[in-house]
Formats: structure tokens, sequence, C-alpha cells
């Protein structure tokens, strides 16, 4: 419905519309001296009330001169002191600007209202990243705010190429989501693919980028996860530097970055800060903790139940000796202390933080020396599992180690149906998985598969920083190169 230049048909037509809204302030008064009817449009504890007392109201009610027109041009020119200032015409335009922060101003004899950028721009403030803690490197992370979350990349330095695509997101809940990404180095093809998923997302509210991700993403039957999550500016600028893209939605501290390949799961940003023998060293050992934290159960229950032969003769004595009395089979007591500790995470992860720690530490030392002591399970399988836990917490990764914890189960069932074939078996199919999947393009095995040489400069050894010269050659990027010759 287009707007009258009636003021009061305007705010009779608003009052109906905002019948719900009782957060929803109508503030009439008059104009200066010429005293021309007005009225403004605000959500409580949305707007910044001290900007509006003093650069709306203030400004608009202590006019004087009789002999100025009060025109659109004029208020906004030389009256309103607010950098972002738009224009509607319809009540349909003006009510979902209200309602997400913007002040509208409603001025008789004018059929348009002007709205003002007002939004209580309060946050929290920077802080270190919980889920992905250095020893080393810059301690800043994003937070819930958009704003915010943008200026932080800027701050790491002057690039008039960093590029910012701002797309409307969720049905009735609308959002703001950023793709970011640099324009003379990302693939038009890959930013043109992320930006078609993103405008495909058809469902009312996206609260946190999490539904972003499940709904771009390639196969939802993996386990990995096929687009990287993470709350550090450094680790999004690298990415962008490396031709990837970048997502960002407002109320949410964690950016997507897309696309991603196993090995960047095993990546910490601190694999660069560091000297590339001790980098290649910290990545070679996240490395043997993945497989430790896929395979350590299913070994011990293989060896266990199928090939007691292959273990050492004092060793396999000593654990046929442990497990004198245990009731259960290998794979029962594997199951039953893995589910034990996999409850014991997770309500440390829910607990207040003061006493989680504490309790999961507490909790499985007294869980694992109980279990021993009433003859449930051996000493070597809580060994084994503790071994098994410890590996997974060595992953940068949150959602990458519990894809390896959810493996973990099924290689267990494979190893007790069929032995070490089963684990091999197991394994096999894996990385036939793995390397078939793929991230927006990307195959998800790269730089193993397909081989590039190039590229194995930063895979499971980083190699010294002036030796890695191109960017990655499976992001095809317009320009390969990141260091001049």
């Amino acid at each position: 419905m287009g707007m009258h230049e009636d003021i009061s048909i305007n705010l009779n037509e608003i009052r109906k519309q905002l019948v719900y809204h009782s957060d929803v302030t109508i503030r009439e008064f008059s104009i200066g001296q010429a005293g021309i009817p007005a009225a403004i449009i605000f959500v409580n504890c949305l707007t910044d009330r001290e900007l509006i007392d003093q650069h709306i109201l203030r400004a608009l009610m202590s006019l004087r001169n009789h002999e100025v027109t009060i025109t659109k041009s004029f208020l906004i020119n030389q009256v309103l002191s607010v950098s972002q200032i738009a224009e509607v015409d319809t009540v349909e335009g003006l009510i979902p600007k209200v309602l997400t922060g913007f002040t509208a101003l409603l001025i008789d004899g004018m059929s348009e209202a002007i709205l003002i950028a007002t939004l209580n721009s309060k946050s929290r403030s920077i802080e270190e990243p919980i889920s992905e803690a250095l020893v080393r490197g810059p301690r800043a992370g994003f937070n819930e705010s958009l704003s915010d979350n943008t200026a932080l990349l800027r701050r790491h330095g002057e690039n008039d190429s960093m590029a910012f695509m701002s797309i409307q997101v969720g049905s009735r809940a609308k959002k703001e989501l950023i793709i970011a990404y640099i324009k003379d180095v990302a693939a038009p093809e890959l930013v043109e693919e992320v930006r078609r998923r993103i405008n495909k997302i058809d469902i009312d509210n996206l609260p946190e980028s999490g539904y972003v991700e499940q709904l771009i993403e390639d196969d939802y039957l993996s386990p990995f996860p096929q687009v990287q999550s993470t709350e550090r500016p450094d680790r999004v600028i690298g990415a962008l530097m490396e031709g990837r893209v970048a997502i960002l939605l407002d109320g949410t501290p964690f950016a997507l970055i897309a696309p991603v390949t196993f090995s960047m799961l095993l990546q910490s940003p601190e694999d660069y800060y560091e000297r590339w023998m001790v980098g290649s060293l910290l990545r070679i050992l996240r490395f043997f903790a993945a497989l430790v934290a896929l395979l350590a159960p299913a070994l011990y229950i293989s060896f266990i139940s199928f090939h007691p032969g292959l273990i050492p003769t004092k060793l396999a004595i000593s654990i046929v000796g442990a497990r004198v009395g245990v009731p259960f089979s290998s794979l029962v007591e594997a199951l039953i202390m893995e589910t034990a500790i996999e409850i014991l995470r997770e309500a440390g992860l829910r607990l207040p933080k003061p006493i989680g720690p504490a309790m999961g530490i507490v909790g499985g030392l007294i869980i694992g020396e109980a279990a021993v002591q009433a003859g449930i399970v051996s000493p070597i399988l809580v060994i084994v599992v503790a071994v098994t836990a410890i590996s997974s917490f060595a992953i940068p990764q949150y959602n990458a180690g519990i894809a390896l914890r959810m493996l973990r189960f099924l290689a267990m069932f494979c190893a007790a149906a069929f032995g070490m074939y089963g684990v091999v078996l197991f394994f096999l199919l894996l990385c036939a998985h793995i390397v078939k999947l793929k991230s927006f393009g990307v195959p998800y095995a790269s730089p193993a598969v397909p081989y590039r040489v190039s590229d194995w400069k930063d895979f499971i050894i980083r190699m010294p920083t002036f030796m890695m010269k191109k960017r990655p050659e499976m992001m095809d990027t317009k320009n390969g190169m990141r260091q001049k010759k």
C-alpha cells in the first residue's frame, strides 16, 4: 500500500499492522516553530535511544527558521546528522525495516518515509576463540556482530580487492549473509556456485551458520564436514588468499570456508607461525592421532579376538592374564568403555565451565578404575580407550573429531566380524569414499588424489615458506602466484 501525504492516515494504517508489536514506539511531535506534524517509529531496546534523541528529535524540534521549506532533501542534507539514510514509499516496506532496527520518520505532506539506521550495536567484545586455541598467533576471534567480523577481516591489511557480497537469507526472520572473497584470486565459477547455492536456501530462519553449512554441502550422507567452520579471522584470511570463499552470517561467531579438503581439517594456523620443521612435526602428529582415534579400538578387538599370534609373546601373556575373569567379549567391553567416555565427554561440555573439566577427568578415572576392579574390562583396554580419547583431542576441528568418533564404532563392528580383514576393508571403503567426495567441485582427498606435486609442499609436511610460491593448484585461481620470484 502506497503512503499518503496525510500523516494521520499513514499512522492509522501503521498502527493497524503493528497491533501485535507492543515493543514498537510511535512518537508524535512537531517540527520547529513551523509546527509541522511529524512522527518517528522505532523498536525499544533495539535502537540507539541517544542517537534518536540527539540527532533526530532535537535536530527537528529545534528548527527555528520560518522561511525554510521543510523538504525531504533539506532534512537529509542539512538537518539529520546520521550517516545511513534511505527512503520508502509503502507501509509494507517500512515495517520490516523498523522491526530490524531502523527508525522511520514520517512528516505531514510527504508521501515517503525516511528510514534512519539507528540499530543499537551492542555486541560481545572481541575475545580469543574458545574452540580453536593457539599458543602462538592472534588472539582475536569473531563475535556475533557481522559488522565486527567484516571489520576484523579488513584489519588484516589494506586490500582493495577483498569483496563482500551481501545476501538476505531467511523468509520470515531475514538476516544478512556475506560472501567474502578476493576478486583477483578466487575463481569466478566458485564464487558463482557459492552464491547460487545460498540463493536456493528457502527456510524461515537461519539462526546459525550450521544451517547454511547443511543446506549447501555436496553430500548430506557423508560423515565428513564439506564446509569448514572457524572462529578465527586469520584462518579465514589464509583461506581467502588461497582462492577460497568465506561465508559470514549475522548473529554467529562461526564463519564458513569453502571448498574444504580433508587435510585442512588436520591443519592449524599455528603450523605457519612456527618454523617449518616444528609445524611439520605437529602436523604429522595430528595425522597419526587421527589414525589412532579412528582405528585403535578396532585393532585391539581384531588382535584379541582373531589374531593373538600377531602380538609379541610376552605382551600376549600379559594381556591374557589381565583379561582373566572378564565376562564380556572384546567388542562388548570396548563398547562399554567407549560409550562411557563419550557420555563423560558430552557431560563435561554441558556442565558449567568451573566443574565441567574436573568432572570429565575425575569421572573418567573413577569409572576406569572401578571397571577394572570389578572385572568388567581389562586394564589394557582402559589404556587403549584413554589413548584414543586423547588422540581425538589433538584434531583441531571439533566437527572432524566427531566424524572420526562416529566412524570408530563402525570400525569396531567390522573388526569384531572379520578381524584384521574387516579393519582393512573398512579403511579401504573409507578411503574410497573420501576420494569420491567433493566440496564445491574440489576433490576432498586433494592434494593426494588427484596427485599434484606443488600442492604437497603444504600437505603432510609444510615446506619452508619461501618455497611455497604458488597458490594451491586445486583451486584453479585467477592469480596462481603468492610470492614474487
